[in-house]
C-alpha cells in the first residue's frame, strides 16, 4: 500500500531530527580523534631553538604532531587561563621560563600528576609533587663588551659590580642594561630572588638607577645593545642565550659572579584539561630523556637538568638553582608584588 503524504513527511522529519542529533556527536568524535593526533605545547622557548627536539619527537612517535605555540611568559599564562572556558581547546603542555607563574598554575590545580620514569635522574629541586618539572639549568650572568671594558675591570661579585658602577657614574651613565621587571616576567623572578639572596641587592639596584640603566623586556635586546657598543655591560642576562649569541661575536664576554649565581629552569607541566594527556606525557618524558636533554643542549644551548648529564664547561661554580615549590609564590601576592615594584622603581627610576 502506498504511503500517505503525512507518513512520508513524518518519516523525513524523523530522519532530519536524527541527523541533527548525530552531527554534534560526529563533530565531537572527529575533534577527539584530531586531538589524539596532536600535542599542543604553549612555550616561551624560541621555536628555532627546539625545532630539532620537535622533529625528533615526531620521528619517534609516528602519527603524533606537535602544535608548538611560542608566546611571552605573561601572554602564555593569560592564554591558558582563557582556554579553561573551553576544555576542548586547551593546551596539553605548558613549558615556560616564568617559574613563579608556572608554579602558581600548578598550585591552583591546573596540572595533571605524571610520575615520569626520568624523575630518578633529576635533582630534587626540579620536581614538585610530580606535577611540575624543571627541564633545564640556566645560569644568570653578565655580558660585557670586551673591546670597551678591560678584562681586569669585569666584576666577580655583586658587591664588586655595585662598586664599579658607583666609582665612575658618568662613565656608566646610559651604558649599563638590565631587565625591566614590570614588562618581563623572568626579570621580575630574578630580581625577587636576588633580593631574597642578599639584602645588598638594593644597593646594586640604586647604583643601576644612578647610572640610568636602560631597561629591557628580553635578553636579546640587551645582547644586541652590548654587541652594538651602546652598552658596556648587561646585568642578569640569561646565560643560555648569551653564550650562543657570543659564539659568533668575539667582542662579547659572558661571565658568572662568584659569590652566587642564580640559575633558572624552564618548567613544564601537563594541563589537567589536556585533550591529549597521553601525548602530553610522551612529550614531557621526551623533554626529560637523555636524547631530549642532549638536543636541548646541542641545538639550543640549553643545559640539561639531569644529574647524569655532563655539565657545561662554562657552568658557574657558585650555582644557586631556583627550586620549584610554594616559595616561588611569595612575590605573586599582589600587595607584596606592588610593594616590591614600588621599591624597585624608586631605585631604578629615581626622579
Amino acid at each position: 500500500m502506498p504511503l500517505r503524504r503525512r507518513e512520508i513527511g513524518a518519516g523525513l522529519l524523523g530522519l532530519a531530527v536524527a541527523s541533527s542529533m548525530a552531527l554534534p556527536a560526529l563533530a565531537a568524535a572527529s575533534l577527539s580523534a584530531a586531538n589524539t593526533r596532536r600535542v599542543q605545547v604553549l612555550s616561551t622557548t624560541d621555536r628555532h631553538t627546539v625545532q630539532p627536539l620537535i622533529d625528533d619527537f615526531e620521528r619517534r612517535h609516528a602519527g603524533l604532531r606537535v602544535d608548538y605555540v611560542e608566546l611571552g611568559s605573561l601572554a602564555l599564562y593569560e592564554r591558558f587561563l582563557q582556554q579553561q572556558d573551553d576544555a576542548a581547546a586547551s593546551a596539553d603542555v605548558l613549558w615556560s621560563s616564568a617559574m613563579d607563574l608556572q608554579i602558581k598554575l600548578v598550585n591552583d590545580g591546573y596540572a595533571l600528576r605524571h610520575d615520569s620514569p626520568h624523575a630518578a635522574r633529576l635533582p630534587k629541586w626540579a620536581i614538585w609533587k610530580h606535577e611540575a618539572y624543571g627541564t633545564t639549568l640556566e645560569p644568570v650572568g653578565l655580558v660585557v663588551n670586551r673591546q670597551l671594558l678591560a678584562a681586569g675591570e669585569v666584576p666577580q661579585t655583586h658587591a664588586a659590580l655595585t662598586a664599579l658602577l658607583l666609582a665612575d657614574v658618568p662613565r656608566w651613565r646610559d651604558r649599563v642594561a638590565t631587565y625591566d621587571i614590570e614588562r618581563a616576567g623572568l626579570g621580575f623572578l630574578i630580581a625577587a630572588q636576588d633580593a631574597m639572596a642578599t639584602p645588598r641587592y638594593w644597593e646594586l639596584a640604586q647604583a643601576l638607577g644612578r647610572c640610568r640603566a636602560s631597561l629591557h623586556a628580553d635578553t636579546q635586546s640587551m645582547l644586541d645593545s652590548v654587541a652594538a657598543g651602546h652598552t658596556l655591560l648587561a646585568h642578569n642576562v640569561l646565560g643560555s642565550y648569551a653564550e650562543v649569541f657570543a659564539r659568533e661575536r668575539p667582542e662579547l664576554g659572558v661571565t658568572y659572579l662568584q659569590d652566587y649565581t642564580l640559575a633558572v629552569s624552564r618548567v613544564a607541566f601537563i594541563a589537567r584539561t589536556a585533550p591529549n594527556p597521553q601525548g602530553a606525557r610522551l612529550w614531557l618524558d621526551h623533554l626529560l630523556s637523555v636524547p631530549g636533554q642532549r638536543l636541548l643542549a646541542e641545538a639550543g644551548g640549553l643545559q640539561g637538568v639531569r644529574t647524569d648529564a655532563a655539565p657545561s664547561s662554562r657552568m658557574a661554580t657558585a650555582l644557586r638553582p631556583i627550586a620549584l615549590g610554594p616559595g616561588l609564590l611569595a612575590h605573586l601576592d599582589q600587595s607584596r608584588r606592588q610593594a616590591f615594584l614600588k621599591r624597585w622603581n624608586q631605585a631604578l627610576r629615581p626622579s
